[in-house]
Order: structure tokens, then sequence, then C-alpha cells
């Protein structure tokens, strides 16, 4: 028998973290079991591994116990056993129970034999649309879209060998980025055409940007967060191995930036272009000068991994973390100009609304917050989701906007499956859109803020109109997606998946 080692199950609990979406956990298990260090080659583990393993543990118990010493051959419809039965009992025990259901499946069986010819009958007399008692739709359930989007309108980046978990359209220029978990970012060139065929005949230029060097099987050195300055002329990328690197549109390395000792999970450049702000599991933000690309400031205020930070402005910013903390910090001040608490379990995402008046935040409490500078306490709570929220944008709404006369909305996606809308103003909840069927990770609002893309690890992403608060299109994929975004004209949509894949699709109604 295969003996499995500690590093070997380690790291299968590496991955099914990161291919169930809890990416902050992993990324802490992995920096504290240095699966950055091992030698496991982690292309030859297929996805879901642990979960194979433990159902073939289980189906292996199941099998032990529906055999006993007098049973030459094991009936090909044994009896089920329950997963939590399996793991909680011992065999003696779960052969008892098998023997039970036996009995009762065997008189179960004659019962059902009786009543078949009226069953049949009644059968007939339904509609072809009716569900029997007990089952139909759940209330989660949708109809599906009035527009699938076909495969054949969708072009497919292929040449990552691991999860993209990050993706970002350059503000200028077709040019779209990517970061994987196989240690590169790739930066592709999107022609101006329709996607999907006559795209694929002649594959997009890409660069790939590389995040080590000398030996080729490092592992785990992921790719987690990137970002591009105003210009466009700068890519900033954030990795698992603590270094942020400054790439040009070229996929030239210009810059690496040595000081954070643990993975970074954000990194923003400030609209000014002139300082880089990254935010770590080390428990610190660093703002970087961008002029010299020395450290211009470390701030050390949170007691756990910082998990994002977003500017305010040109000079301040706000940090979020593990600790349940949100702080707000200026450049040259050794303080926080502003704390904010009130969540009660981590903080995973904030953003600044368009104007840097409010700061939105969402938690693992199943809450997200509006702040003011003006007050302590949130301005509004938002409690309707029923399991974590995982991240949060703002619509480019309202005042200060370039859609001024449209109202600002804040949308949150859970692991409820759900998106919820909100209004700000007077911070009542406008929809809750229920098309997905499992946690949903990235949403993004058009350039316009009439639409909102969204995606899942149920391998849709949906199209939504912000107005009406319905899917108007979907684009079934095949892995889980990861982040979603739109261009600058908001005339394609990217989407990142765990297979692997970088998706693009043209949008027009």
């Amino acid at each position: 028998m295969g003996i499995l080692t500690s590093a070997e199950l380690n790291f299968i609990v590496f991955r099914y973290l990161q291919e169930s979406g809890f990416i902050h956990s992993a990324f802490t298990l992995g920096y504290e079991a240095g699966i950055h260090k091992g030698v496991i080659d982690g292309n030859l583990v297929p996805p879901g591994a642990l979960i194979t393993i433990v159902q073939k543990g289980l189906q292996y118990i199941e099998l032990e116990a529906n055999t006993d010493e007098n049973d030459e051959d094991v009936e090909k419809d044994f009896a089920f056993l329950e997963p939590l039965e399996i793991i909680t009992k011992g065999i003696e025990e779960l052969q008892q129970i098998v023997k039970r259901r036996k009995r009762e499946k065997i008189q179960s069986d004659r019962g059902k034999d009786k009543g078949k010819d009226k069953e049949h009958k009644e059968g007939q007399e339904r509609c072809p649309g009716d569900s029997l008692a007990g089952g139909g739709p759940t209330p989660m359930d949708v109809c599906t879209p009035a527009h699938e989007i076909s495969s054949a309108d969708v072009t497919v980046l292929e040449g990552h060998s691991s999860e993209v978990f990050a993706c970002a359209w350059s503000p200028a220029g077709s040019l779209l980025a990517s970061g994987s978990g196989d240690s590169t970012a790739r930066i592709w060139t999107i022609p101006d055409g329709p996607c999907g065929s006559i795209t694929q005949s002649s594959p997009p230029c890409v660069h790939v940007l590389k995040h080590f060097k000398g030996r080729t099987n490092e592992k785990s050195k992921d790719v987690t967060t990137l970002d591009w300055n105003g210009e466009g002329t700068l890519l900033a990328t954030g990795s698992y191995d603590g270094q942020a690197r400054i790439w040009s549109r070229d996929g030239e390395l210009k810059q690496t930036l040595f000081k954070h000792k643990g993975p970074i999970f954000s990194l923003k450049w400030n609209k000014k272009g002139d300082f880089l702000l990254s935010g770590s599991v080390d428990k610190t933000a660093i703002v970087w000068d961008t002029k010299t690309w020395e450290c211009k400031q470390q701030f050390e205020f949170h007691s756990a991994p910082t998990l994002d930070v977003d500017w305010r402005n040109n000079n301040s910013f706000a940090t979020c973390s593990t600790d349940n903390m949100i702080y707000v910090c200026k450049i040259g001040d050794q303080r926080p100009v502003k704390s904010f608490s009130g969540h009660q379990s981590e903080v995973n995402a904030i953003k600044w609304d368009p104007t840097g008046s409010l700061l939105a935040s969402c938690s693992d409490d199943w809450t997200a917050k509006i702040w003011s500078m003006k007050q302590d306490k949130c301005v509004f709570d938002f409690k309707e989701h029923t399991k974590e929220i995982y991240t949060i944008r703002w619509s480019p709404t309202g005042p200060g906007t370039n859609n001024p006369n449209q109202q600002l909305l804040l949308a949150s996606a859970s692991f409820d499956s759900t998106i919820k809308l909100w209004e700000v103003e007077q911070g009542r909840l406008l929809y809750s859109l229920a098309g997905h069927r499992q946690p949903v990770y990235s949403v993004a609002f058009s350039p316009g803020g009439e639409y909102l893309a969204s995606g899942s690890l149920d391998q849709c992403l949906h199209i939504w109109s912000v107005k009406e608060g319905k899917i108007l299109k979907t684009y079934r994929g095949s892995g889980g997606i990861f982040e979603v975004c739109w261009n600058k004209e908001g005339s394609k949509i990217a989407a990142c998946f765990s297979n692997n894949t970088v998706c693009v699709m043209d949008f027009r109604i």
C-alpha cells in the first residue's frame, strides 16, 4: 500500500482550497506549509484530487460494510450509506445498518409493485411540465436565458498551465493581462474584429512574463494580482513569492520590488501614477515611489494578513485584513487617519466610490457595509446575504463620473450564489440576482454602468441588465470563473477560468 506523506497531503488540500475558491486560505496554507519549496509537480495532480481520494475511501468503507463473512460476493445494487455515517461509525455498526436497510428495501419494493399500475395511470394524466410532489425547481432555479453566447463567438486564449486567477484590460489599446498559478502573467493583444472563429484562425500575439529565474520546476509562485497604470504603459504584478514586479506593455521586466515577507494579495496604482500600493500576508501595506522604485513608506497597522488595498485619492488609501479591521492611511502620517471596526470576521475587499467619499467593504460575516470619513460607525449595514461575501464593485455612475445622471449602485457577490445590487443614497436593496448555482467570485460593471457581468464556480458568465435586474446573455465555460472584466469601450468581456484558459467575447445587444 502506498503511503501518503504529509507534504503530499498538504499539497492536495492546498489544491482543493484553490479549486473551491478559498483563495486566501489556500495562500495561507501554502505559505505556512512551504508548498512552494516542495518538489510536487502540480500539473500532474488532476483537478478534484482530494475529493476523488475521499470519495474512493468512502466507497471502500461502504463496500466493506456491505460484505460480511458469509457473503461470497457483494450485490451489485448494494445498500448505500450516508457519508456522515461512514465517517462516524465503525464497520460492525455499519454492517448492521446495511442489513436493516436491505430488509426495508425488500418490503418497500413489494409495496411499490402493488401500486405500479395505479401510479402509471396517474402519470399519464399529468401535464408534461408538472413536477411530482416533493420535486420541481427550487427557488434558486432560473429559466434558461433568452440568449446564450455560442462557443463559436468566443476567443479562447490558451497557454497557461494552471488556474488563471486574475485578468485586466489595459486602459489604453487592446491589451489584456492575465495572471496564473503557473508562475507567469501574460499580455495578450486582442484584435479589434469579432471574437470567435475569425480570431481563432490567427492566434493573438502574447508576451509571457515569467516570475522565476533558473529552475523551471519551481511551483506555487502564483501570480495573485495585477494592475495597469493609468496610461496603460506599465503592468504591475503581485506574486505568492512576496515580490511585486513591473513590466512594460511589451513584456519586459522593468523592476522587481523586494520588501514584503509574504504573498502579495493586492496592489493598485494611484490615479496620478507616481505611487504603487501593495498589501501582503506579512500584515503590512507598502507605498512604492514609481520614480525611484524604492519603498516610500511601509504601514504596519494590521495584526493579521492584509487582504485588499484601494486608493481614495493620490495620497491616501484604505486597507483591510483578516483581523476584521479597516484602516484609512495617508502618505507621511505614522498613524491611521481613520479606523473602521464593525465587521465580525475577515474583511475580504474594500472599494472607494468614484468620488472617494464613501468606502464599501465586504466580509466573511455575511455583510457588506458603507463607511464615511465623517463618522466612526458604518453608514449602512447590508445583511441580506446568507453566506460570505467575496467581493464588491461600485457602478461608474453618479456625480463626478462620466454617467452623472444615473444613480450610484454597489454590487456584492457572495458564496450564497447571489449578487445583490444596492442603491446607496437610501441604503436599500434594489435587486437580488439569483442566476448562479455556486459561489460568485467576480462582478464588473460595464463602463456605461448599464450592464453587470458576473462569474461563478458554476462555470457560467452572466451579463445582467442593471435597469431590469435580469440576465441578458450567458456564456457557459468549462471551468470555474475567478474574474471578469470589461474593456474600456464596453465592447468586449474577458473571463479567467480554473481550466487554465482566458475567454474573450463580444458584447452587443
